[in-house]
């Protein structure tokens, strides 16, 4: 019996899964004996190269082959073949239900307001939908890769994945690119709750409200996150967002239907509407709003291992759920959004419309509590990207209180630079312009990656079409990927540094804005 009589024509791309069966039942016949297989399942890294893997091709032919896997690295071995033949499900996890709020929680966001104006800079609904189109089928292959190469090793973060896939550079790398763009992430949800204190105000108290400085959101941004974020900070696992993820997916849904009704009863004039890209290059404007919107393949392996029945099936249900929710929102949101007022759209809709309305009041301060429940998931997975940063440098010998005291730490100094640089940067174009390139790396060539090592490691010599084609896929992920990362970064930068590409006024100018607002407020010289 062999490796590939273990494999039914139906089964997965991936190595099989110790959460979706046991391997003794599905592979091994009444007298085989299931450790002769798991000896021979050897990976095979392009990351990693295993010089007892290259000596063996030398190796005398009557050698006895077990003997010599037995060689190997152990550590190699241990990552990319599970452990354990079976997972129960984990006690007291998060539902189907709840995942499906978590994943739509992560994913709804600053991309909503922004993506109206993405529709105008591509060229209108119809190739900007298109565009989405396309993506959304990367967008979903990716989720569900992650989740395989997750359960290969029990992953419960990102890093831990990349680890499977490209060892412990990859996992270090990963890291990296996680802790900024969550950093940059949870900048642009404090700048959105900026936004809509400063248009409730603007309505309630009155143009002039930004000279009275508990009203002003130099103060009111930071001292809200305070209270209603900072202690959200701290939790050691994600699940108990929940609940406040729920009422997020509401709340959006609410914005949603505002934008749908101001189209069709409002009296709004639009400005130019267009049908078609002005040059082809506008095309790839859209593409990191779109990345970032969707943008939830950071936290799903935290919000995957956390799932009650931890298996593909039910993060297949869930993971679609979501997706779907958000096809929906998004394209509403940017269609009639963008139909209501065309060209002369802002970055942020909201910021069109007018907030004296009691409807429009109530969706300015429902984006922000929405804002206030998604900036602790981000925060969640930058923490634990710079905590292994930490651990893997200057932590010898961990322990539960080191971990606290490293959590606690790096949450709080995550959270003080993220308002300090909020205060400075009021405008959530230019963050997103530069996070849209770092979703591809999420989207295209982490998934890439994953898919590239799992197939290798279960047919190292490619003698299955199916594995061929897979090889493929993979690098189709991993090319288009580093090509959208750099075309999307080169044209976020020039757009920002671009003279034309000014930021609305506020609206309400004071004196003193950032630093300087606390400085006047403290009579500090």
């Amino acid at each position: 019996m062999t490796i590939k009589d273990c494999i039914a024509p139906g089964d997965s791309i991936f190595c099989p899964r110790s959460y979706d069966y046991d391997y003794s039942d599905h592979c091994y016949g009444p007298d085989d004996d299931p450790t002769e297989f798991t000896n021979n399942l050897f990976p095979v890294s392009i990351m990693r190269q295993n010089s007892a893997h290259s000596s063996r091709s030398g190796a005398d032919d009557n050698e006895d082959p077990n003997e010599s896997i037995s060689e190997k690295s152990d550590d190699d071995q241990a990552v990319l073949v599970p452990a354990s033949t079976s997972c129960p499900d984990t006690e007291g996890g998060t539902s189907t239900l709840g995942t499906i709020f978590l994943i739509v929680n992560a994913a709804l966001g600053a991309g909503l307001l922004n993506l109206p104006k993405a529709f105008d800079q591509a060229g209108g609904v119809v190739t900007a939908v298109l565009v989405q189109a396309m993506l959304l089928v990367f967008i979903m292959l990716a989720l569900l890769i992650l989740a395989q190469t997750a359960n290969i090793d029990n992953s419960a973060t990102l890093q831990e994945v990349m680890h499977t896939a490209a060892g412990v550079w990859g996992r270090r790398a990963t890291s990296v690119i996680v802790t900024v763009y969550c950093f940059g992430s949870c900048i642009t949800f404090l700048i959105i709750i900026g936004d809509q204190f400063d248009r409730a105000f603007a309505s309630l108290v009155g143009s002039e409200y930004c000279h009275t400085w508990y009203y002003n959101r130099d103060f009111v941004m930071p001292a809200s996150s305070f209270l209603l974020i900072l202690p959200l900070c701290y939790t050691k696992k994600i699940d108990f967002l929940k609940y406040a993820s729920a009422f997020g997916v509401f709340i959006i849904i609410y914005v949603v239907a505002l934008i749908f009704v101001e189209y069709a009863t409002g009296d709004h004039v639009p400005g130019p509407i267009k049908t078609k890209p002005d040059d082809w290059v506008d095309v790839f404007s859209v593409i990191p709003v779109i990345c970032f919107g969707y943008q939830c393949h950071v936290s799903i392996i935290p919000i995957y291992s956390c799932m009650k029945h931890r298996n593909i099936k039910h993060f297949s249900v869930a993971s679609t759920s979501a997706i779907a929710i958000c096809v929906f929102t998004y394209t509403g949101a940017a269609t009639f959004g963008y139909l209501t007022f065309g060209s002369t759209v802002s970055e942020d809709i909201l910021t069109n419309y007018n907030a004296k309305k009691p409807s429009v009041m109530i969706a300015l301060v429902a984006m922000g509590l929405k804002t206030y429940a998604t900036y602790p998931i981000l925060l969640f997975c930058g923490r634990e990207g710079l905590s292994s940063i930490v651990k893997d440098f200057f932590v010898k010998d961990d322990t539960p209180s080191k971990e606290k005291t490293r959590r606690y730490t790096i949450a709080t100094i995550w959270f003080v630079a993220t308002i300090l640089l909020a205060i400075e940067i009021p405008n959530i174009g230019a963050v997103i312009h530069v996070l849209g390139s770092f979703a591809a790396i999420f989207i295209f060539v982490f998934p890439g990656v994953c898919l590239l090592q799992t197939t290798l490691s279960r047919d190292h010599k490619l003698s299955t079409t199916k594995s061929r084609l897979t090889i493929i896929l993979a690098l189709i992920f991993v090319v288009l990927g580093f090509f959208l990362f750099g075309v999307v970064l080169t044209q976020g930068i020039k757009t920002d540094l671009s003279p034309a590409s000014t930021e609305s006024p506020p609206l309400c100018e004071t004196e003193a804005r950032g630093f300087r607002f606390y400085f006047n407020l403290f009579n500090v010289t």
